[in-house]
């Protein structure tokens, strides 16, 4: 059996006396689109705060290409190949469009060189032509785009997206959706967060299922979408 790229085995979180993650076990295999659900509060946030080295869990192990990355810190962990995108979108709003994304390639390049590759992503994702705008000027749907192409500049073999089609409307959801069906072509291995169920049924082939912090199921959308415990937790109707 192949190595999966990320394995998941054993993570557990505690915020005082609460246990944000317990026993937290998943892999995702290189090439993958899986997805994350649960309720508010499960604990698919912190799932992703732990993996990229925002916070530290109190046990288990998280390997990436079978390096731990327990204990580093967040840079070391984009350095390694894992980078995940935020829920609340913050971009430097005085800064450019561009200037917000050159960002993410000074990890691994010079200036000069960060600032071609950031144009790079910045055609990929689809808003090459707004690289000089100021990010205070940009719809929801345009920031998410750069938070990706910021992402995407760090060069990561995979990325983590948490809501990132929260406020799209349905046809800027497709788009974004082939978007990352392109970026999975590529070879890119994507983790999704997100709460619009028949965008995260149509796009993952697995689907990781969270309550209060542990898992309750995994399968294909179809398996997960029967099943009982998720259906009582979660879902409260098939949503295949």
């Amino acid at each position: 059996m192949t190595t999966p790229l990320l394995e998941i085995e054993g993570i557990s979180k505690r915020f005082g006396g609460l246990a944000a993650l317990s026993d937290v076990t998943a892999h995702v295999a290189r090439g993958e689109i899986v997805g994350l659900i649960g309720p508010n509060g499960a604990g698919k946030t912190t799932l992703f705060s732990a993996l990229v080295g925002l916070h530290r869990p109190n046990a288990g192990t998280i390997r990436l290409n079978g390096k731990n990355l327990v204990g580093l810190k967040p840079h070391k962990v984009a350095a390694a190949g894992m980078v995940k995108t935020f829920q609340n979108i913050a971009l430097f709003l005085d800064s450019t469009v561009l200037d917000n994304v050159l960002i993410g390639g000074l990890m691994r390049h010079s200036v000069e060189d960060a600032r071609e590759l950031a144009r790079r992503c910045l055609d990929r994702v689809g808003i090459g032509a707004i690289a000089d705008k100021f990010a205070h000027n940009l719809s929801f749907p345009e920031r998410a785009r750069v938070e990706v192409a910021r992402a995407l500049c760090t060069e990561p073999q995979i990325l983590l997206l948490d809501e990132a089609m929260a406020a799209l409307n349905p046809v800027e959801m497709d788009e974004f959706l082939k978007l990352l069906r392109d970026l999975r072509g590529e070879g890119l291995t994507l983790v999704v967060v997100e709460h619009h169920m028949r965008a995260i049924m149509s796009l993952c082939e697995r689907i990781i299922v969270l309550n209060f912090g542990q898992v309750i199921a995994t399968g294909t959308p179809q398996q997960v979408s029967r099943d009982p415990d998720v259906v009582r937790a979660y879902l409260g109707r098939s949503a295949a």
